[in-house]
């Protein structure tokens, strides 16, 4: 339902005009009319409304010109155009201007009611700086990314965030669930890497009481807690494959069954999920589902790495430093300009994750109101080898022994292959997944000797 929203409705039609208004004042909308874009202009200059519903095809100014005259006026308002001659480029057209939603006539109820009810919520959204208050960013790239994460946010699909260690995954799930339709209900995450096979079912899906070994009471899982909100999988390409294929089936039917149970249950909740690796590359060593790829991936929101947005470093550093200031009652207040400097300039393998260490570290250690370039040398020294989550040393520790079976089989893959348990093909996938050569390891021994 509407809620008692104000909606402005234009066409030059009088029938359908009455029609849609007796049709739209059911659901609950309170409908002012117009029978011409000129008239409608004038309306929205005495009332306040939440979303406009006009007809595209009008004598004098069109629908089209109709919502430039609104984006310039009334910036941010909703405008949804409604034609019967509509077509998929001028629908593509419209909404690459920024109308917010395409409707043929004639109007499907329930296409009508769905369409109005999200250009409604997006009226009420929190502005741009409340829904993302806790992304510091200045940078063109991330800029790119978050605007793109608003305006996915108003749609109820699946969003795969990728980018490595670090870079703020979670942070973005969270703000796109502020951003949402969803935003009062619950967000909740879990780290699938994190658990054994059995735990991470239990966890997802919920049990029954006596369902396994110290299943002592009914546990409801994270997909009914996370019911009519917001469910963040991270290190989503972790999961072991059988969990998998329960995943899939899930997000398939919006049904869950817990460990135990034969009953299944119901949910509604929107799915976030995240990882660092190359989910191509592990559907093609096939330890990733490819369909269960395709439905968490409708939008791909790819995070840069700190490096790439070097611009922020400034602007992060200062912010954490302030919130740790406050946090530990400390007086201290700014870097000192070579501090800042060599937090500039460092490599962050560690992205965001390590920079909030490091000035955490200076914080707790300074005894002056400035914090030293010695102090940050310091920080940066220790966190050079920034400690890795355990995908992340998996995946250093295989990088390192493909270098080394290498070297030891002198360049020859099939002999490096044999030493490794792998067939020639698998060893091949290996070296590609690493970005490594048998042609390039030798050279480096090579010059090492």
């Amino acid at each position: 339902m509407s809620n008692g929203a104000r909606l402005l409705l234009v066409d030059d039609d009088p029938s359908l005009l009455r029609l849609l208004t007796l049709r739209l004042e059911g659901e609950g909308y309170q409908v002012i009319s117009a029978d011409c874009a000129e008239t409608a202009l004038v309306l929205l200059g005495k009332n306040k409304v939440d979303v406009v519903l006009s007809d595209l095809r009008m004598p004098g100014l069109d629908g089209m010109a109709l919502f430039d005259e609104i984006a310039k006026r009334h910036a941010g308002l909703p405008v949804v155009l409604m034609t019967a001659h509509g077509s998929i480029p001028e629908a593509v057209a419209a909404t690459q201007r920024g109308v917010f939603g395409f409707l043929t006539k004639p109007l499907n109820n329930n296409d009508l009611r769905d369409i109005l009810a999200q250009a409604v919520h997006q009226s009420h959204v929190p502005s741009k700086d409340e829904w993302r208050t806790d992304i510091i960013t200045r940078s063109k790239v991330m800029e790119q990314v978050l605007d793109q994460a608003y305006r996915v946010a108003q749609r109820d699909v699946s969003v795969l965030i990728t980018g490595a260690s670090g870079t703020g995954k979670e942070m973005l799930a969270k703000a796109i669930h502020k951003a949402s339709p969803r935003a009062k209900g619950h967000f909740v995450a879990i780290n699938c890497g994190a658990l054994p096979e059995h735990l991470l079912e239990s966890e997802l899906f919920g049990h029954t009481k006596g369902a396994f070994t110290g299943a002592v009471t009914e546990h409801l899982g994270l997909f009914r807690e996370a019911d009519g909100g917001t469910l963040f999988l991270d290190e989503i390409g972790d999961m072991p494959m059988p969990l998998q294929v329960k995943l899939l089936r899930a997000l398939q039917e919006r049904q869950i069954r817990p460990v135990g149970s034969t009953k299944t249950i119901a949910i509604d909740v929107r799915v976030l999920s995240a990882t660092h690796r190359d989910l191509k590359q592990a559907m093609q060593e096939q330890s990733f589902r490819e369909d269960l790829y395709y439905r968490l991936n409708v939008v791909n929101l790819q995070l840069p790495t700190l490096r790439e947005r070097a611009e922020d470093i400034p602007l992060l550093a200062r912010h954490v430093l302030q919130q740790n200031a406050e946090r530990h009652g400390v007086q201290v207040n700014r870097f000192s300009e070579d501090a800042m400097q060599a937090l500039v300039t460092a490599q962050w393998p560690g992205n965001v994750r390590q920079l909030v260490n490091v000035v955490e570290q200076c914080v707790a250690l300074t005894q002056s109101p400035v914090l030293s370039v010695a102090l940050v040398e310091q920080a940066l020294s220790q966190n050079r080898s920034f400690w890795p989550t355990l995908s992340e040393a998996r995946d250093q520790f295989e990088q390192q022994y493909l270098i080394r079976v290498l070297k030891m089989a002198e360049g020859n893959v099939t002999r490096a292959a044999e030493l490794a348990g792998r067939n020639r093909t698998d060893f091949h996938k290996l070296l590609k997944k690493h970005e490594l050569s048998a042609a390039q390891v030798s050279e480096q021994s090579d010059e090492l000797e």
